[in-house]
């Protein structure tokens, strides 16, 4: 840990990865986004580790899920974006697929969130944006983030370049943040790490990490 001008700096995973200082969010893990995965079970066997490290570990945990809003009050942007990812060209072509109500809304079994961990929807790809997140972190003196869940080429990407932003220290969990186009993930990958703000970790080592927390004299 590095000190200077009265602050603790983590220079490591192993020094950030503290429950006092980091939380977990699992991001939209919702049946309706793994539907579009070729093959969804490898991350989610994945986000669930990871899940039951933090919840053993004593960490803060939080999910997103994406939100639809109904056609009559979407904005411009909504829209386009509804038209662009359905390949339509009419707004009365497109379906709203994470309507509140829907099949594809809820996050999906096999991670599903516990009565302590926090649930917030969005309409945004960054998991900041309009919603209670950074108050949440901020209020209770988290200093980093990590990240797991689907699609890292298309939310977690932009979720975790906004963390950075805020202040945070982002932790991606590289092998538990899935998506559908591999190229576009490494891109991803590629561009956050030529950025620099982020640590990046495997799900069995942060996982390890994770638990130490419950038992600091101990392995994991």
């Amino acid at each position: 840990m590095e000190l200077a001008y009265g602050l603790e700096i983590p220079r490591t995973l192993e020094e950030i990865c503290n429950p006092r200082r980091m939380a977990l969010l699992v991001y939209d893990m919702q049946v309706g986004i793994l539907s579009q995965l070729p093959d969804p079970g490898p991350v989610v066997a994945r986000v669930a580790a990871v899940l039951d490290a933090a919840r053993a570990g004593g960490y803060r945990v939080f999910f997103s899920r994406h939100l639809s809003l109904p056609k009559e009050v979407a904005g411009v942007a909504q829209l386009r974006q509804a038209m662009a990812w359905q390949r339509v060209t009419r707004v009365e072509d497109v379906h709203t697929w994470f309507e509140r109500d829907s099949p594809a809304f809820p996050v999906a079994d096999a991670v599903a969130p516990l009565r302590t961990e926090v649930v917030f929807d969005k309409i945004t790809m960054s998991a900041f944006e309009g919603t209670l997140l950074n108050i949440a972190l901020r209020d209770s003196g988290i200093q980093a983030i990590a990240l797991v869940g689907v699609a890292l080429e298309v939310g977690i990407e932009p979720t975790v370049r906004h963390a950075a932003d805020l202040g945070y220290i982002p932790v991606v969990v590289t092998d538990a943040c899935g998506g559908r186009d591999t190229a576009a993930m490494e891109r991803s990958l590629a561009g956050l790490t030529f950025a620099g703000d982020s640590l990046f970790t495997d799900s069995a080592t942060f996982s390890g990490l994770l638990r130490r927390a419950a038992n600091p004299e101990g392995t994991s």
